[in-house]
């Protein structure tokens, strides 16, 4: 074996076996990490097995264990070891996955594991899937082919012609949803001033008679509604049923953020939660979150397979084209990438459906039962109506509390997790996003919280 892989497997393992019981934030600063891993760039280079080994032992200190399953901040799955295995073969085989002709089995790849996902999901069979980086770049993606459309309805060719003299275009929100669906409006030049805010719910679900008010507002506009399976606060969904009929009555496109709700469709206890999302035109979800697999892994899915291919595919002389293949660059904005569908196809043929089925239940059990612990605490209540895997918690009844209970959580290190705000308060957001959570690692947790709460 090659000695530089070897050493990087053994390295690896020590870091994967040991995250379980190792504090979970990081335990140095900027400065420290600086100091630790700086050096002046040799002319003649290093030694490899040094190199990885003071890598490893310089950057041990700043590492957040993410993969523990007691991490429990900003919906960060962890990460299934067939997965992380799959991975690996990943990076040894370092194929480019944007080209049928660079790589005929990322191609089969991608093109399977995308169909296994669809199924799961209870997405149409027909729609189309790209893999993409994460979320972010699935939404650039879906509101791109969905920008293609709703224009295109109205005779404008927004790839030939750009945006110079497009007809107006407004994308309707939830007021509570996730900054990336302004991030993809930036980048996709549509404009924030052409974002049009709807109210929500106390849990975060838009209010389809609010919706309704502003599609009526300016019923002959190009429009793009999205919409939520998750907010990333409460774990909320919308009433998906509902949103797409009023959408559909005036012709508006609807995308779906589903970076890690989308998956309570591959379980019969939950399924519930996403009825009517399959009447939408687009979504888009993460792989490394709710499937935890290895970051770099995002999914875009669209109904109308024309329209994505027509939005997003090139084409030039020296590329190597048959018919009947899938050039998975068609369905995603980059081109030369890594085969990022590859731990997806591994994860899903290892699990099975019953096996997805338990490890998205399994997190919303462990979700649950951190509300009954902390829930039963009189210096602890729930904001939120826990219906997926996400738990909303105040301390003592004052935002300064909040803020003290976790830095102190993030500090003694048996667990982590991250403030956020809701409703004008302050509150600790626990996402329960990693297989590996057990009862033992909520009960740990709690009590790891609880003791931090000011006397």
């Amino acid at each position: 074996m090659d000695p530089l892989l070897e050493l990087a497997a053994r390295l690896s393992a020590e870091h994967v076996d040991t995250a379980p019981e190792r504090h979970v934030g990081w335990r140095a600063d900027a400065s420290e990490l600086r100091a630790a891993l700086g050096r002046e760039l040799s002319l003649d280079g290093e030694d490899g097995e040094a190199v990885l080994r003071e890598l490893a032992a310089d950057a041990e200190p700043g590492l957040v264990m993410s993969t523990s399953p007691r991490y429990f901040g900003f919906v960060i799955g962890g990460t299934l070891p067939v997965a992380r295995a799959a991975d690996w073969m990943t990076v040894a085989w370092d194929q480019n996955a944007g080209g049928y002709s660079c790589s005929p089995s990322m191609s089969v790849v991608e093109e399977l594991a995308g169909g296994w996902a669809r199924d799961l999901l209870g997405l149409p069979a027909h729609a189309s899937c790209g893999f993409t980086t994460g979320c972010q770049m699935a939404h650039v993606t879906g509101l791109a082919v969905a920008r293609h459309s709703v224009l295109g309805r109205r005779g404008w060719n927004a790839e030939e012609q750009g945006l110079n003299g497009a007809p107006p275009l407004r994308v309707v929100v939830p007021e509570d949803r996730h900054i990336t669906v302004d991030a993809a409006v930036k980048l996709l030049g549509i404009g924030l001033a052409n974002l049009r805010a709807v109210a929500c719910d106390d849990q975060g679900r838009v209010i389809p008679s609010e919706l309704e008010r502003e599609l009526a507002r300016e019923p002959d506009m190009a429009t793009i509604v999205t919409v939520q399976a998750g907010n990333v606060n409460t774990g909320a969904f919308e009433d998906f049923a509902a949103v797409c009929e009023l959408a559909h009555q005036h012709d508006a496109w609807v995308h779906v953020d589903g970076a890690f709700g989308l998956w309570a469709a591959a379980t019969e206890r939950r399924r519930g939660l996403v009825a009517g999302v399959d009447q939408a035109d687009s979504w888009a979800t993460d792989g490394h979150k709710t499937l935890n697999v290895p970051h770099d892994c995002g999914m875009v899915f669209v109904r109308d397979p024309d329209a994505h291919i027509g939005t997003i595919a090139v084409d030039a002389h020296y590329l190597q084209r048959q018919h009947g293949e899938r050039n998975n660059g068609d369905w995603s904005p980059d081109f030369s990438r890594r085969a990022r569908a590859t731990p997806v196809y591994a994860a899903l043929r290892a699990l099975g459906r019953r096996g997805v089925a338990n490890l998205v239940d399994g997190m919303c059990d462990r979700a649950t039962q951190f509300a009954e612990i902390l829930g039963a605490d009189p210096r602890a209540e729930i904001v939120n109506d826990v219906v997926f895997n996400q738990v909303l918690v105040r301390f003592g009844d004052s935002d300064a509390a909040v803020d003290a209970v976790t830095a102190g959580i993030q500090q003694e290190g048996t667990c982590w997790a991250s403030a956020t705000e809701w409703r004008g308060r302050r509150a600790l957001r626990i996402s329960v996003s990693n297989w590996a959570t057990t009862p033992e690692d909520v009960e740990r947790s709690a009590a790891a919280m609880l003791a931090q709460v000011p006397a």
